[in-house]
C-alpha cells in the first residue's frame, strides 16, 4: 500500500538540513543516514548519501533515475552466498 498523497513523500528533518547546508562551500556533499524509507526528491541529485544497511555504511550518488524510489532499494541487505572449497 502506498503512502497518501495528501502527506507528501516521507524525508526525515536530517536529510532536509543537511540539503540545505550542501550550498554552502564548506559542507561535505556526503550524508549518513540509517532511515532506507527516505524517498528521493530532486534536491537530492548530485549527492552522495551512506545508506545503513544493517551492518554497515554503503555509499550511493542519486542520479535522475532515482527519483521516486526509496533509498533502501538500492542499497543490498544481504551478501552473495558462495560453497567453501574443499581442500584436495
Amino acid at each position: 500500500m502506498s503512502r497518501a498523497k495528501w502527506k507528501g513523500p516521507f524525508l526525515t528533518d536530517n536529510i532536509i538540513d543537511n540539503c540545505k547546508k550542501k550550498d554552502n562551500k564548506n559542507f561535505k556533499t556526503e550524508i549518513f543516514t540509517e532511515v532506507r524509507s527516505t524517498v528521493i526528491i530532486p534536491k537530492f541529485i548530485g549527492l552522495n548519501i551512506n545508506v545503513h544497511n544493517g551492518k554497515t555504511f554503503s555509499k550511493i550518488t542519486i542520479t535522475d533515475k532515482m527519483l521516486g524510489h526509496k533509498l533502501g532499494e538500492f542499497v543490498p541487505t544481504r551478501k552473495k552466498f558462495s560453497y567453501k572449497k574443499k581442500k584436495g
